[in-house]
């Protein structure tokens, strides 16, 4: 399925960072993209920069109606053939620790935003994508990018709660991709590793030189930009579907 002028992707988190590369990428490739993020991100700002094709949606992923929302906005510019889920936290907390016992609370949060949210962002999106025409080429009627992580194979300590989400959403990569196989919609992962973003940024230039010297090759974070796209290129590649791609520069993350 190409990107053209009638296609619109809807991306969560896609205000900043792995978003807001991606809402960039499809921009230039000439289709339309509505930006869901929270009321306090920079969403609007970034869609007013994008130009008339871009739209903010308030909201958080784990509320129906907003969610439903930025998918009746992205019907309104035309085809929502593509949604890429990038909403995401990565509290960290050890299960067991100095500060004592990981809260209940604390890892629930990560786990309805990082897995919950992007569950309730595919089936909405893909509700929404069953009733588009099938493309002429490759029978698609949309694509949806799930965004996992490394650590959903190799959590660290002190990510029990960011693990387990992104462990979830690898997981329920192949079988939302079986399950929406009958409607002619792909679903695929990417599994980034250690990433140039907002959240990257706020652990310090200590801490990011120590994980880009991890990397096998090319040493350094991930450029948001090389996310997107892969994104570009699963949307385009009809025969990718059901599978998680690392996007790592060669990253096995060590116990620490």
């Amino acid at each position: 399925m190409q990107i053209t002028s009638g296609t619109v992707a809807l991306i969560s988190g896609g205000a900043s960072g792995l978003g807001e590369a991606t809402a960039r990428r499809v921009i230039a490739a000439g289709g339309a993209v509505v930006l869901l993020d929270l009321p306090s991100s920079p969403g609007a700002d970034l869609a007013a920069e994008l130009g008339e094709r871009a739209r903010f949606a308030p909201g958080d992923v784990r509320d129906d109606e907003a969610v439903g929302s930025a998918v009746e906005l992205a019907r309104d510019l035309g085809e929502l053939r593509v949604a890429v889920s990038c909403a995401g936290v990565a509290t960290p907390g050890r299960i067991l620790g100095k500060r004592g016992l990981l809260p209940l609370e604390d890892y629930r949060r990560v786990v309805e935003i990082n897995l919950v949210g992007t569950f309730n962002l595919l089936r909405l999106a893909a509700e929404a994508m069953a009733g588009n025409e099938a493309a002429k080429e490759d029978a698609d009627r949309g694509v949806v990018v799930l965004t996992a992580s490394v650590a959903a194979f190799e959590g660290q300590v002190g990510q029990a709660a960011y693990a387990s989400s992104k462990g979830g959403v690898a997981s329920l990569t192949l079988t939302a991709a079986r399950d929406l196989a009958q409607y002619g919609i792909r679903v695929a992962g990417i599994a980034p590793g250690i990433f140039g973003t907002p959240m990257m940024a706020g652990l310090g230039e200590e801490v990011q030189s120590g994980l880009e010297a991890l990397v096998p090759h090319p040493p350094r974070l991930g450029r948001p930009e090389e996310y997107a796209a892969l994104v570009e290129h699963i949307v385009t590649n009809p025969y990718l579907n059901g599978d998680v791609i690392r996007l790592d520069g060669g990253l096995r993350m060590p116990p620490r």
